[in-house]
């Protein structure tokens, strides 16, 4: 499965079984003004995790946030973090929803070929309120090769996403809250708004009020409320491919392991797509 539980990670946690075999990231991302995720880390953290650092893991060299690395820049970011191609992988991130960030992680190993890796289950949060284990100490994990391999179905660029508008050969599901989808609230300084055709689900959605995923019931219907077919072609969409995978977890756990993130998201296609590529119920002075 695509959700780790508690139970099952603090019994391996206690029998000493983080390793080669099972490796646990702690993915968190904040807003540098608010938290500071790497001090965090350092003062608490599962025993036997390691810090899988988002900024550090991506392309440099792009204008838009957050986009992939290049299968050897995964390949040995991951392994310097004890990640062998037969670990299984277990993120989770500290956010106060329960999870932001280690879906986008989960995602990342699974575009490049890993398919053992979970998202723990109400996240670092509820690992605290719980009472489970928690420690300072830096673990030292012994380095690993591990071969990354692009999976490209499992990713859309922006040309994809623009012939889409016309063929309409996949569904849109984008995972912003409702203010920026609509156009209605800025988004970071950028004027917001969405692709055409896109399907508005907020991530946030998919959670309960203690910061668990949702039933699978809970979600099937979800989606079928949006008019969202889980047997037909699906890509997620956000600000910058981050909530995204949100969608493509939710939908994994209903039996769909083959929804699309478009990478660039709305960073790229503000910066990008024509204006009458963007939707907005806003009504913008022609300056």
């Amino acid at each position: 499965g695509s959700y780790a539980q508690g139970p099952a990670l603090i019994a391996a946690v206690r029998a000493g079984r983080i390793g080669a075999g099972l490796r646990v990231l702690d993915a968190s991302w904040y807003p540098p003004q608010e938290r500071n995720a790497r001090q965090e880390f350092r003062e608490r953290h599962i025993p036997g995790a390691s810090f899988f650092d988002i900024e550090e893991c991506r392309d440099k060299s792009s204008p838009y946030d957050f986009m992939l690395p290049s299968e050897a820049h995964f390949a040995d970011y991951v392994g310097r973090l004890g990640v062998g191609n037969d670990t299984h992988v277990v993120v989770y991130d500290g956010d106060e929803l329960g999870t932001f960030y280690a879906p986008r992680a989960w995602w990342m190993f699974r575009v490049f070929g890993h398919r053992e890796v979970s998202v723990l289950n109400g996240g670092f949060k509820n690992w605290v309120k719980e009472g489970h284990p928690v420690t300072a100490e830096l673990s030292q994990p012994a380095p690993a090769v591990f071969k990354a391999k692009l999976d490209k179905t499992l990713l859309k660029t922006f040309e994809e996403m623009m012939e889409n508008v016309g063929s309409k050969k996949f569904q849109v599901v984008d995972s912003r809250p409702a203010g920026r989808f609509q156009g209605t609230e800025l988004d970071q300084g950028l004027e917001s708004g969405h692709i055409p055709g896109a399907v508005n689900m907020p991530f946030s959605t998919f959670l309960t009020e203690s910061g668990h995923e949702k039933s699978i019931e809970e979600i099937q219907q979800m989606f079928r409320e949006k008019k969202v077919d889980l047997s037909k072609p699906l890509t997620a969409t956000c600000r910058k491919g981050v909530t995204a995978c949100h969608i493509a977890l939710a939908a994994y756990l209903c039996g769909k392991p083959d929804v699309a993130v478009y990478d660039g998201s709305w960073s790229e296609w503000f910066h990008r797509a024509p204006p009458q590529y963007k939707v907005t119920e806003v009504k913008r002075s022609k300056g």
